[in-house]
């Protein structure tokens, strides 16, 4: 004798397979984040690609900080690391280098190359700093977090945590073009 299914046993029936197909169809249809490297052209022939990222420091102050690589028209490459803290929260010290620590210990140094980026004012702004990242970009290890030590005038270092997504994400730079 045939048991017969209620309305309810059967949209169960038809219903839990369906939304497992479609929960599993999403997972593979969904890929991790990719890096959001922006491209612009500044000049014709002269193309900039950048990845921005705001950051908190240690006192919660905000800060933007911009990693990019500019391709001029001959083709030289250079690739610098912006950091802009707003107006009046630090005046960063153009004369000492940017210290970069793993979370292992391993120290690097960026030169600041401020004074010859910003070539319309005598000083660059104070809370604004451009250092050199292309010497020791691929030194930097992916997976390990970073601190930036931002040298100041006056006051000790300004401490930006680095997470390894970011790092990656600077070092996917190198390969656009």
């Amino acid at each position: 004798m045939m048991k017969m299914i209620s309305l309810r046993q059967l949209i169960l029936l038809i219903l839990i397979p369906g939304i497992l197909a479609w929960v599993l169809n999403v997972g593979v249809i969904v890929h991790p984040a990719q890096a959001a490297i922006r491209q612009l052209e500044e000049s014709p022939g002269q193309m900039v690609y950048q990845s921005r990222q705001t950051l908190k420091d240690r006192q919660g102050n905000i800060w933007q900080v911009i990693a990019f690589k500019r391709v001029r028209l001959d083709g030289t490459e250079s690739i610098y690391l912006r950091l802009v803290g707003f107006p009046g929260i630090a005046e960063v010290d153009h004369t000492r280098p940017l210290k970069l620590i793993n979370s292992l210990g391993k120290t690097w140094t960026a030169n600041d190359v401020s004074q010859q980026i910003f070539t319309d004012s005598a000083t660059p702004e104070p809370n604004v700093a451009q250092y050199d990242l292309q010497p020791i970009l691929m030194q930097l290890d992916p997976v390990v977090p970073l601190r930036l030590e931002i040298p100041s005038l006056g006051q000790a270092s300004i401490t930006l945590n680095v997470s390894p997504s970011l790092i990656e994400e600077w070092r996917s730079l190198i390969i656009q073009s």
